[in-house]
C-alpha cells in the first residue's frame, strides 16, 4: 500500500468516525426530546442540531479542505 493510499484510508476512517459521532449526538438529542433522559427539551434540540451539522457539513468541509491543500 502506498503512502497516498494509507493517507486516503485514514481520512476515510476519520470522516466515518465524525459521521458516526454526529449520528450519536442526534440520537442523544432525540432521547432528550422524548423524555428518555431527564434534561430540558431545548437542550435536546440544540444537541440534535449540532449532531446534524456534524453529520452533514463537517465531513464535507474537511474533504474540501483536504482537496484544496493536497496533503
Amino acid at each position: 500500500m502506498t503512502q497516498d493510499e494509507k493517507l486516503a484510508q485514514r481520512r476515510f476512517f476519520f470522516l466515518q468516525l465524525i459521521r458516526f459521532s454526529g449520528l450519536a449526538l442526534v440520537m442523544l438529542g432525540i432521547a432528550i426530546n422524548v423524555g428518555q433522559i431527564d434534561l430540558p427539551s431545548e437542550l435536546g434540540f440544540v444537541i440534535s442540531l449540532i449532531g446534524m451539522i456534524e453529520f452533514f457539513f463537517v465531513p464535507w468541509f474537511l474533504a474540501s479542505r483536504w482537496n484544496k491543500g493536497g496533503r
